[in-house]
């Protein structure tokens, strides 16, 4: 028996057709086997005629009457004897304490597994199906439906006594229902009805396709993928279907909810059963074939096929031909799919033979990855999955991984995989060095090697460091900036360093190198020499960051020709470590240095510097004019006899004004700003600064042959002088710009009464 139970076995995994097996490159997405033990010894003796799954155990009826509780390995658990005709069908609530049954003799049972309570009743007529609410164990939710010409639905009141009410009758034998939450779904000789339990309300009919089929031998198939998606299967076609909320505009006489078909198609074969997997779905169909020999058709295995439902079509993922005892003399109803949604199982029932098709472990799944060599994907895999992998270890599957690439020629992936595998196994990565010594790849395994935990022999970084100074200086001073100085023996990469600069003295590359290492050596005085040799920006880090400023008194002229403004801001942010007056004496053959110096000096501190005032008149005059002004205004310490010889001699007029104002000669100022700058707007403006009439009398006596000028003090001179005296003062018959505009102005700004003088004036044409 039990070799003949080992061999179907073993027919059963074979039977996947043969053809799509042996090219396609797609993973088997299923594994079959029977489920046996009690199972077997039911069904010589009697038929399987309906079964339902729950977590912890399965029930399953059979045509003589009897139901019998498994455990997953069909180990028979329980039997009840419920009638002596075939059952129907058997219902479950989620906390498996409670079952519902019904059979062709029409009698209906709802009891608990572990209490006493139940329901007996027998009717006139067949019961196909029975639904228990899925909270049944709740006092609650006392309430189951049965099917047979009608649709009823049973509920215990606070008394405990039970009550019926019709849901829906006419339509022909109930023969399939399926109860989700608030929603239970049936199947009728006309469709699929939906009822809302919570407001008593039909929310939908589904007519059937195909009515050529007769529903007793081509039942529906119902399953809810959750609370709100219920997908229908019926002949060869398959609907999947969304409850909805109806909005309240909406409402009116109708239902609160309503179904909306999002996806419908049809299949290759006719719907024995339906189950969802994700978001695919398993499809179990009864299939015919014509006989090429008789031509006559016949029953062919059934099929399991994962699908991809689509809006108006699907897309096939997978297709299996299951060889089950006595397929040949089934029909499509004597084929049922259950499921047990939390471990992804798939029960095939059917008279004389339950077959269970589980998902493929990730075992499985590693070996198919391994055969096609995905071993990315097999590593992955396994290390999503380590705690339920049994037959592969991780390491192994990443070692033969790196094989793998190397064989390839991927040098570049196998090294930054070894990272990964490798891990902080330091023997490991010593053993996988040599490897890619040996085929000539270290510089491939150097930008992972680990530079921590753990920590490899000096000896291997050094053998990587020595291969990139033969080969590749840019690549040996990546590897210098990047590994921390205590990896490998400091002097011994020095040394070799320093002969390479014996062959190329002046290359860039290797002096940072060797300052980089003379700096881990704390040899900083060295690495500062080299630094500013190179004129590299990191001389001034290393500065601050080892206190180098004695080091440096006598460089500074080189560190300000590299970057002043770094220069400056460092010495003056360090004048307790270097005078002032050092840096100035250290740049004084360099002032335009100098003057950097001291003009940002001056712009920290107007006082600090003032011994240097003097010097500065001649700086600013030399380098840096647009400053002159400002530094002679805000400088309290210049001496302004030098700063006006400087400003003469160079003819700065602007400067020389201020200057001149600053030391009292103001008519002189004035002087220069009418014979120099010829700026009546700036003299206006420099006469109203003093207000001294003697430099109005000035401004004016220069300003009376000059058509331009008078127009200027007509339009500024404002308070200061009283404007008749100056049109007295204008020739008889000089033409000046704009006059009449001034003299409204004014008129308007002192409201003066017209004037003989200024009627004759304004009345004559050449004004």
């Amino acid at each position: 028996m039990a070799e003949a139970e080992e061999q179907e076995t073993e027919s059963l995994e074979e039977s996947t057709d043969e053809s799509e097996e042996e090219e396609s490159e797609e993973e088997p997405k299923l594994k079959y086997e029977r489920l046996s033990n009690g199972v077997t010894e039911i069904l010589q003796k009697d038929a399987a005629s309906c079964m339902t799954v729950h977590d912890k155990f399965l029930a399953l009826g059979t045509h003589y009457g009897k139901v019998y509780l498994l455990d997953v390995q069909g180990n028979i658990t329980q039997k009840f004897d419920v009638s002596p005709v075939k059952i129907n069908q058997i219902s479950l609530d989620e906390s498996g304490e409670h079952m519902g049954v019904c059979s062709e003799d029409g009698k209906v049972q709802v009891f608990g597994l572990y209490s006493g309570e139940e329901f007996h009743e027998t009717f006139d007529c067949p019961i196909k199906i029975i639904a228990v609410h899925p909270q049944y164990v709740r006092s609650s939710c006392k309430q189951f439906v049965t099917g047979g010409k009608k649709l009823l639905l049973f509920e215990r009141s606070w008394m405990s006594r039970w009550k019926s009410s019709v849901l829906h009758e006419g339509e022909g034998n109930i023969r399939s229902v399926k109860w989700r939450g608030h929603l239970i779904a049936w199947a009728n000789n006309m469709g699929v009805k939906i009822f809302d339990i919570t407001s008593k309300q039909r929310i939908t009919n589904v007519p059937r396709d195909d009515i050529s089929l007769r529903p007793d031998m081509y039942p529906c198939s119902l399953c809810w993928k959750d609370n709100v998606t219920l997908i229908i299967g019926w002949g060869t076609s398959v609907k999947i279907c969304s409850v909805k909320e109806r909005h309240a505009s909406e409402m009116r006489d109708l239902p609160s909810r309503y179904v909306e078909i999002v996806s419908q198609f049809e299949t290759e074969f006719y719907i024995s059963g339906l189950a969802p997997l994700c978001d695919q779905l398993v499809v179990l169909s009864y299939v015919k074939e014509v006989s090429e020999k008789t031509e006559r058709e016949y029953c062919a295995r059934p099929r399991l096929d994962i699908i991809q439902p689509l809006a108006e079509t699907c897309e096939e993922i997978s297709s299996d031909a299951l060889t089950v005892r006595g397929f040949q003399e089934n029909e499509c109803r004597d084929y049922h799919l259950e499921y047990s949604e939390g471990e992804s199982l798939f029960y095939i029932v059917s008279p004389r033979d339950v077959v269970v098709a589980k998902e493929r472990d990730q075992d499985d799944h590693i070996d198919w990855l391994l055969e096609k060599k995905k071993y990315e994907e097999a590593l992955m895999a396994a290390e999503i999955s380590q705690r339920n992998i049994k037959r592969h270890k991780i390491l192994d599957i990443g070692l033969a991984y790196i094989n793998h690439l190397v064989e390839k020629g991927d040098y570049d992936i196998a090294a930054r995989k070894c990272q990964k595998i490798l891990g902080k196994n330091a023997a490991l990565w010593e053993y996988e060095v040599y490897k890619f010594k040996e085929i000539g790849q270290l510089k491939a395994i150097s930008p992972y090697l680990p530079r921590g935990d753990p920590v490899l022999k000096p000896l291997i970084y050094e053998m990587i460091l020595h291969e990139f100074l033969e080969s590749d200086y840019e690549g040996f001073a990546t590897l210098i900036r990047e590994w921390p100085g205590d990896l490998y023996n400091n002097s011994v990469i020095v040394q070799a360093v320093r002969d390479h600069l014996k062959k190329d003295s002046q290359n860039r590359t290797l002096l940072k190198t060797l300052a980089e290492l003379y700096t881990y050596d704390k040899n900083y005085g060295n690495a500062l020499e080299i630094y500013l040799t190179l004129r590299h920006k990191d001389v001034f880090q290393l500065i601050h960051k080892h206190n180098l400023f004695s080091s440096i008194k006598d460089k500074i002229v080189l560190l300000m020709d590299f970057d002043s403004e770094k220069a400056v801001d460092m010495l003056l942010d360090n004048e307790d470590k270097i005078s002032i007056k050092k840096v100035v004496e250290e740049l004084e053959d360099r002032p335009e240095l100098q003057h950097v110096y001291l003009h940002k000096l001056f712009k920290r501190d107007h006082h600090k510097g003032q011994r240097y005032h003097e010097k500065q008149i001649s700086l600013y005059a030399e380098y840096d004019r647009p400053n002159l002004l400002p530094f002679l205004r805000d400088s309290t310490h210049c001496p302004l006899e030098k700063a006006l010889e400087i400003c003469q001699q160079r003819n700065f007029v602007e400067e020389t004004v201020y200057l001149l104002s600053r030391m009292g000669n103001s008519r002189s100022a004035l002087k220069m700003i009418m014979e120099e700058l010829h700026d009546v707007d700036k003299a206006i403006e420099f006469a109203k600064e003093q207000d001294d009439g003697e430099l109005w009398e000035d401004l004016i006596l220069y300003s009376i042959d000059k058509p331009p000028f008078i127009t200027g003090l007509l339009n500024n001179i404002g308070t200061h002088v009283d404007p008749i005296l100056l049109i007295h003062r204008i020739k008889e018959g000089m033409e000046i710009p704009n006059l009449r505009d001034s003299l409204v102005k004014i008129l308007q700004d002192y409201n003066l009464q017209p004037l003989q003088c200024l009627q004759q004036h304004l009345m004559d044409p050449s004004y």
